[in-house]
């Protein structure tokens, strides 16, 4: 089992003092910074793009940058997020009709290439584009809006996709993530928790990243 990281996503950070609030959860243990980008197209909501992409590559302390494009195009971003130094993009499987050729433009741009999948998609999609895949994320409610309740039967998918591609891989889980969620989702398999509210809805941003881990 690969060592459990947390990716503490920014949507739920405090905008008008967000370089204060990005040092504090990079200096409680965050191991990634989680962009979740929308286009009010692929979901049914808006959140941001290049600026605040910029405004982390300009902070000289902080986490890996995990892109996640919830958008209908998500290969127009390619050029941004390695201009910005992005470590992992993770494109939606339902958006890329061509996804093996979007993960092999990922990898060539020098980035991990990461696919992810909605909660009414099967993971069998996924069997064919294994040696392009760093990434799979796991969205455990249906995207679009922060807050939403954990949906359990999730957690088969992430077993399911454990047993296929090893630890070489990591798995990540998005939505309704908190201690207990992230819990049941380790033992099923997973070692990335994103964790939007579980983290900047906390008064401590370090007992809340522990709690996430596990530790």
């Amino acid at each position: 089992m690969n060592e459990v990281l947390v990716s503490a996503s920014v949507l739920s950070a405090d905008f008008l003092r967000f370089a204060d609030d990005i040092e504090r959860v990079s200096a409680a243990g965050a191991d990634q910074l989680h962009l979740d980008v929308m286009d009010g197209h692929f979901v049914p909501n808006l959140s941001f793009g290049a600026p605040v992409f910029k405004a982390l590559k300009a902070l000289k302390a902080k986490p890996a940058l995990d892109a996640h494009f919830m958008v209908t195009n998500p290969m127009d971003y390619l050029q941004l997020c390695r201009d910005t130094g992005v470590k992992t993009m993770t494109v939606h499987a339902e958006t890329c009709p061509h996804l093996h050729r979007c993960l092999g433009q990922i990898r060539e741009a020098g980035m991990e290439a990461g696919a992810a999948l909605n909660p009414a998609t099967s993971p069998e999609c996924l069997s064919y584009v294994g040696e392009l895949l760093d990434f799979v994320l796991i969205m455990s409610v249906n995207p679009g809006f922060s807050g939403q309740k954990f949906i359990p039967a999730v957690l088969e998918k992430i077993s399911w996709v454990r047993r296929k591609f090893g630890d070489r891989i990591r798995i990540g889980v998005d939505g309704g993530v908190n201690p207990e969620t992230a819990r049941l989702c380790r033992e099923a398999g997973a070692d990335v928790m994103i964790a939007a509210t579980a983290i900047f809805g906390q008064s401590d941003y370090a007992a809340a990243v522990r709690a996430l881990r596990g530790c």
